[in-house]
């Protein structure tokens, strides 16, 4: 039985297989997202996506390896020592998962406060998933208590005399992370349910002495096992060891995290919009190929109103119909050198009800320049002249995604939200809007 569990593990934390050396070179998005993709690394054998059918691969690769390794070696029963050395694997790559993990909520990127596309974007309009989000994302500092948690229950693995306290902490927290996933139609709970795993067997160790202790209030024998490093060499190099994956996984890591969150989220662009810009617009008065189109809900061509975000997106609220890109996982986007996302973008992402465009501004023309954002509508580009006519108007005029000219009036709505306002009143404060 252990020759079977300890394979399986092993084959389930060591990289294996080609997509670890994927991410191993793969250095676009800085040093935060490269951590990241490495720790968020599991076997693979069919697509790249997570599925519990890859356990079951693994699974039928130990059964193999413990028979062969029966036939071959089939007297020896003391495993103390691969016991010791599974243990210390476990500890360190569950710790890598949940330290990766921890520092993006703890500096909350991981789910970012609204925009003010999501905040005018009807509740029916999101999928679960980006309910889920939209609802950490609201509350950045319970965001950031979840990422403390995770980070004591990482670090507390760090030290073999710690480690189960360690798992005590992460073993209720991964448990709401995989429920959460599964409730919230999330993409993580094959990889959380990994890490459970992890957990369930250090916890292992210690778990028959705790319920003696603790519930049957009887005698417990503690462990007194401890691995014998005789050369020099081997004291210092398990030394080395730590001392490197502490710098790079805590400090710097977390350094790394914490200068990213300083330079704006990573889940939406950093190119400036239209200066003076931002904000919601009613669509007054709207033409197409110079005939006037009434306002009309249901009207799949006529915009009912308008969003400029503070950087370059666009978005169109119509009844035209939106396929949807249902990006369920929380992978960190790489990066272009303009700051765009090069990968599906978090602020479309598991929504419909509005078409998002990200676009250029030539100023001397006071033309915009807006493709498209969805991958579904790659193609898709339009071309606005703009003018600014005062009270917070912008009139937008050019052709549209079919060639057809376009005319729209906006008017700027100033609208006040709730979480911005209650913000501003504090806790005990009142609330007008």
């Amino acid at each position: 039985m252990f020759r079977f569990v300890f394979l399986y593990f092993l084959i389930q934390a060591l990289p294996l297989d080609a997509q670890f050396f994927v991410n191993l070179v793969d250095f676009n998005g800085g040093y935060t997202r490269y951590l990241f993709n490495l720790s968020h690394y599991a076997p693979r054998f069919f697509g790249p996506e997570d599925t519990f059918v890859n356990w079951g691969v693994v699974l039928v690769f130990a059964a193999i390896g413990s028979v062969v390794w029966s036939f071959r070696n089939d007297s020896k029963t003391d495993y103390d020592q691969l016991y010791y050395w599974l243990r210390v694997v476990l500890r360190y790559r569950l710790a890598l998962g949940v330290i990766a993990y921890g520092f993006i909520k703890l500096f909350p990127l991981q789910a970012p406060l609204p925009s003010i596309s999501n905040l005018n974007t009807a509740y029916g309009d999101h999928t679960a998933w980006k309910l889920f989000s939209l609802s950490l994302g609201i509350v950045p500092n319970y965001e950031s208590f979840l990422g403390a948690v995770e980070l004591v229950g990482g670090l507390l693995l760090l030290h073999r005399k710690t480690a189960t306290i360690g798992t005590l902490i992460l073993l209720p927290f991964l448990g709401n992370v995989f429920f959460s996933n599964l409730a919230y139609e999330g993409g993580e709970y094959v990889y959380s349910g990994l890490l459970i795993t992890f957990a369930l067997v250090l916890f292992a160790f210690d778990a028959i002495r705790l319920f003696r202790l603790l519930s049957l209030e009887l005698p417990a024998s503690p462990n007194r096992f401890y691995l014998v490093l005789n050369e020099q060499w081997q004291r210092y190099g398990r030394l080395a060891l730590k001392s490197v994956f502490i710098l790079f996984t805590v400090l710097l890591y977390g350094f790394t995290t914490y200068s990213t969150y300083r330079n704006g989220s990573v889940r939406f662009p950093k190119t400036p919009g239209l200066p003076g810009a931002a904000g919601l617009y009613n669509v007054r008065e709207f033409r197409v190929g110079g005939k006037t189109l009434p306002y009309a809900k249901n009207d799949p061509v006529r915009w009912q109103n308008v969003v400029f975000e503070t950087w370059n997106t666009i978005s169109i609220k119509s009844n035209r119909p939106v396929s949807i890109v249902n990006t369920v996982t929380e992978k960190l986007p790489a990066t272009d050198r303009t700051g765009g996302s090069t990968e599906e973008d978090y602020e479309f992402a598991g929504s419909q009800g509005r078409h998002y465009y990200r676009y250029t501004v030539d100023p001397a023309r006071n033309l915009l320049t807006l493709k498209n954002s969805n991958p579904n509508y790659a193609a898709e580009t339009l071309q606005l002249t703009y003018t600014k006519a005062g009270n917070g108007q912008i009139i937008l005029a050019g052709l549209d995604e079919k060639r057809d000219s376009v005319y729209a009036v906006l008017d700027k709505i100033n609208k006040k939200y709730l979480i911005d306002e209650a913000a501003k009143a504090g806790r005990r404060g009142s609330l007008k809007l």
